[in-house]
């Protein structure tokens, strides 16, 4: 194996290329339109364009990833994860060109990647699975009678899915049709397979997942486990290696039901097995992972071992070089995915210019990225902009580490769920490894955060100080000045004049006050107090160091003075207009339908995802703006509603 072909993109692209190198094999790389300019690009050795934006007709286009491999010359392939990682025809394709597939065999990708015939093969083999039904019959009527038996809540799931696509939770039976309707129709376009499988849903289990390697030689070892059990729609949002939920005896069990499931398939390569821990201690296999996990940093962390240059050389047929005995935990990594989106608009996909992408440099940090500054997050791919791991001595340093790093990163130019990041690792709970799958469902504050409640009043005053200091602010026809910054993720919004050496604000900031700037040191005299930061500007904002803790700055984009726009606003309550770019894929109104408040208009997806646009109010369905099919941009104008 001397060069790789590369058949992903972004951050996981990054990472397989720096592992490729690292053992002297030359990395590889394809890209799509939206793609000619991203970081990825910057680390191959070579690469060549497949198609335009849609992965559809790009990096799911497999016949085209096979013509760049030959263009490179390449002798072997790595499909990351996601995209075609998964799919048995592409890996049994790469092996009938003549080159290496890095991964499991097909025969392998295809018997786990049913979640069906995985289910029923490791339940053959004595490993525990979820009870449900998987059977062949996938008639809607015989999906809702088995439903309708197994009592409520059900879990909705696709068969071929994965990244909590194609499922959906069902809590009343009368929603049934319609989640089983979305769940196929996301699964098709996600993986191109509809066929769903359901299990009883479990209220409050711990999602643990087992790190499998098995070379072509008769060894499959277990990496210990990885605690996934904070997610959003069924996505990970914070993982952990290793968990406290299991003691030694439980990691050996579940370890060997891991390596059991692997075995039940032949399994050879990276791959990993999850399972639900119930509150009473059993374990129930949900699915097999055949490729790398985006999670895979926390157990490099922990384990000491590269596993993307595992899977390169059990690809080219060597032997592991460690047993299972050898494979102990030393220290504790937690990974937290840095997703532009917008918790508290039910994780809206963000899009836009990273203006500034920055996560300090630190002993004990690691950033697995495909973003830098002035990338584009676009409407085609998934929301993921970057992974923060961070590796300590035990739990409470790693999550001191992890606390102090998210504090101190910056992002600007999109919306992020940073502030959403900062408060898990700052709860208590999660502090005290009081983790569940429900985590977030019972955090609604969480994900309706308000970031200005994580910046001190002190930290606003200097950061206005420090503005109305410089020559940076600006007044409106000599009136005041007028403040609008983001410290942290909280917008700071006020006027303030000045009175002699006083400033007023009538808002925020509340009392007079009064400034001093000696250098980077900004004095703050507000009343009876004093408050001493360091302050350091920079074309897009600053950094503010107070009480020894650190916070960013950013100045917000200048006021809108479009009158049409603001009209538009005043008059706006009957339209109904798209929360983000995205494709329309289902529509549920025609003209003159009377429908109620939060009836279902239609349905948008956006990386990757299906998101309700919803009727804000009863009333009469009067214009219809898109069909189906249609790619529509952020504040596009879908519905009209009348009274």
């Amino acid at each position: 194996m001397q060069r790789l072909l590369i058949a992903n993109r972004g951050e996981i692209a990054v990472r397989i290329a720096r592992g490729a190198r690292d053992l002297g094999i030359s990395p590889l790389g394809i890209y799509s339109d939206a793609d000619e300019h991203a970081l990825f690009r910057s680390v191959m050795d070579d690469s060549v364009r497949i198609g335009p934006a849609p992965a559809a007709e790009s990096y799911l286009a497999s016949d085209r990833i096979l013509a760049a491999a030959k263009t490179l010359e390449a002798d072997a392939i790595h499909p990351g994860y996601g995209f075609l990682s998964e799919r048995a025809h592409f890996a049994q394709a790469v092996i009938d060109a003549g080159l290496i597939f890095v991964g499991p065999t097909p025969s392998a990708i295809a018997a786990m990647g049913s979640k069906i015939d995985a289910k029923r093969r490791v339940r053959q083999n004595g490993v525990p699975v979820i009870p449900g039904y998987d059977g062949d019959d996938q008639s809607p009527e015989r999906l809702r009678r088995e439903a309708a038996a197994m009592g409520m809540p059900v879990l909705i799931k696709a068969s071929a899915g994965g990244g909590g696509r194609g499922m959906r939770v069902v809590y009343e039976l009368a929603d049934f049709d319609e989640a089983l309707a979305a769940a196929k129709r996301e699964a098709t376009a996600a993986f191109g397979d509809d066929t769903i499988l359901l299990e009883r849903y479990l209220r409050r289990p711990r999602h643990i997942e087992f790190q499998i390697l098995a070379d072509s030689w008769g060894t499959t070892l277990y990496l210990g486990e990885r605690e996934c059990s904070i997610q959003r729609r069924h996505q990970k949002v914070i993982e952990e290696a290793p968990s406290v939920a299991l003691d030694p005896a439980l990691r050996a069990t579940m370890g060997e039901a891991a390596v059991a499931a692997a075995r039940s398939v032949a399994y050879e390569n990276a791959g990993t097995v999850e399972f639900m821990l119930d509150e009473d201690g059993r374990f129930y296999f949900m699915e097999m992972n055949a490729r790398l996990q985006v999670e895979h940093p926390v157990t490099e962390l922990v384990y000491g071992i590269d596993l993307v240059q595992q899977q390169l050389r059990i690809a080219r047929g060597e032997q592991l070089r460690f047993a299972q005995s050898d494979l102990v935990p030393h220290g504790w990594a937690i990974e937290a995915r840095l997703n532009a989106e917008d918790p508290a608009r039910g994780f809206l996909p963000s899009t836009g210019t990273i203006t500034r992408f920055e996560v300090p440099a630190t002993p004990g940090v690691r950033v697995d990225t495909g973003v830098r500054d002035g990338s584009e997050i676009s409407i085609y791919y998934d929301s993921m902009i970057a992974k923060i791991i961070v590796w300590g001595a035990d739990r409470p340093a790693a999550i001191a580490r992890m606390e102090a790093t998210l504090r101190d990163t910056r992002v600007t130019g999109v919306k992020t769920n940073l502030p959403l990041l900062r408060a898990i690792v700052a709860d208590e709970a999660y502090r005290s490894g009081e983790t569940t799958t429900r985590f977030l469902d019972d955090r609604d504050a969480f994900l309706a955060l308000d970031a200005s409640l994580n910046v001190p009043l002190e930290v606003k005053f200097l950061a206005a100080g420090a503005l109305v200091a410089s020559d940076r602010a600006w007044r409106m026809a000599g009136v005041g000045v007028p403040i609008d910054l983001i410290v942290d993720g909280a917008a700071l919004r006020t006027c303030v004049e000045r009175h002699g050496r006083a400033w007023h604000s009538t808002d925020e900031l509340g009392p007079a006050f009064s400034v001093e700037a000696r250098g980077n040191e900004v004095v703050v005299m507000a009343g009876e107090r004093t408050i001493v930061g360091d302050v350091r500007l920079d074309a897009d904002g600053g950094r503010i160091v107070y009480n020894g803790r650190s916070y960013l700055f950013v100045f917000a984009p200048p006021p809108d003075a479009d009158p049409r726009r603001h009209a538009a606003d005043a008059v706006g309550g009957g339209t109904v207009t798209a929360p983000m770019p995205g494709r329309i894929v289902s529509l549920n109104v025609a003209p003159g339908d009377v429908v109620e408040a939060r009836a279902l208009l239609l349905v948008l997806e956006a990386m990757k995802m299906e998101h309700r646009i919803e009727a804000p109010a009863a009333g009469t369905v009067e214009l219809v703006h898109v069909k189906l099919g249609d790619v529509v941009s952020g504040d596009s104008t879908l519905v009209t509603l009348g009274r």
